[in-house]
């Protein structure tokens, strides 16, 4: 078989032109129409009033915290299951992650735990959209009002998933998205910040470019320690062009994710992520878990026997109480995380493009039976 990568950018829109607009007229750095344009049309998208452009999915985390005032001496709860980036986003503030172990269905962050880790210290909750699936934001927005704490979500996997109705973006008070690569819309390097909260809007422009006054003229002087964090009239070209086609991007990640469950029906020790009945989950990775006991082999030999036919995968996510980084900075490691772990362990995603072929799903499917 030739080489199936684990995720690669689809662009069959109107990148091109946009790009090559940009280069014709010399407008490729952070100002130019596309910012604007692109901004514009994700924020609808989302169903939210305001969204601001940054560099990467990382630094919107940042900046929408920024935006809270998040700093040193707060907490915000995260899930222990997640990207690092999450809990690095708080550690940029001075504030302190706290996590909390992760759902055995959907593998998001387990709601019914939170409370127990909100103290005094507690300013805000992150969720994040694990590989697609919306979190349980109204149990999350009831400990909220009760603590009087603010939401941050972090939908960085989740472009276009819906939580009973509402898009991701809107489900919060303010949102951050990355557009890395391999994201279902994509500029390469990029992110967004979502919320419809003129004040945090404000803030969060305010911010992103090294605090420059949003009202008075150009004059240098700066009051507040602010962030390079533009995102390129570039990059912005080929985000326009991803969400003019948001939806069927969406629909063809949500149609990988049907195709996997159709061909693995039935094999003992392999799972998958659950979806809620009130939620659109749009598996932005298709991961696997494998009970190696059922399965008769390991996740890890599995990975081997893909490899060898050129199969690209990757591991999850290992838990943030396993972070070194986050032991130094500070954070609470001790306890324990049982589902992180079964994850960690016996966890991986399998190619999730868009433009992958239901041949090539099933050709990886008829693999993994197989190999039992």
């Amino acid at each position: 078989m030739e080489f199936i990568p684990v995720c690669e950018p689809f662009l069959n829109g109107n990148e091109l032109d946009y790009v090559n607009d940009c280069i014709k007229t010399g407008w490729i750095s952070s100002a130019g129409k596309y910012v604007k344009a692109f901004e514009e049309s994700f924020a609808s998208y989302c169903g939210t009033k305001y969204a601001v452009g940054v560099c990467n999915g990382t630094v919107a985390l940042h900046l929408a915290l920024s935006a809270l005032d998040i700093k040193k001496g707060d907490e915000v709860i995260i899930p222990n299951f997640t990207m690092i980036a999450s809990a690095f986003a708080v550690c940029y503030t001075g504030a302190t992650p706290v996590f909390v172990d992760a759902d055995s269905e959907t593998w998001n962050i387990n709601v019914k735990k939170i409370e127990e880790k909100i103290s005094d210290k507690t300013k805000a909750i992150m969720p994040v959209s694990i590989f697609g699936h919306p979190c349980d934001m109204e149990q999350i927005w009831a400990l909220a009002k009760k603590y009087n704490l603010k939401i941050i979500e972090d939908a960085a996997e989740s472009h276009g998933a819906e939580y009973k109705g509402q898009k991701t973006g809107n489900l919060a008070d303010i949102t951050a998205f990355s557009f890395f690569a391999n994201k279902n819309l994509t500029t390469g390097e990029g992110g967004m910040v979502v919320t419809n909260d003129e004040t945090l809007y404000k803030k969060c422009l305010y911010f992103k470019n090294v605090c420059f006054s949003l009202e008075a003229p150009r004059n240098y002087i700066h009051n507040d320690i602010g962030f390079n964090y533009r995102i390129s009239n570039i990059h912005s070209a080929i985000g326009l062009a991803q969400v003019e086609k948001a939806n069927e991007y969406r629909d063809l990640r949500i149609r990988n994710a049907n195709l996997y469950r159709k061909y693995l029906e039935g094999v003992s020790g392999v799972s998958f992520q659950k979806t809620r009945y009130d939620v659109l989950n749009v598996h932005w990775m298709n991961g696997i878990l494998i009970n190696p006991q059922t399965y008769g082999k390991t996740r890890d030999q599995l990975i081997v026997k893909l490899k060898s036919n050129n199969i690209d995968t990757r591991l999850f996510f290992v838990g943030m109480n396993e972070q070194p980084a986050l032991a130094k900075y500070g954070c609470n490691i001790s306890g324990n995380y049982p589902v992180t772990k079964i994850l960690t362990e016996n966890g991986f995603y399998l190619p999730s493009g868009s433009n992958l072929s239901e041949k090539t799903i099933q050709n990886i499917c008829d693999i993994i039976r197989n190999f039992q």
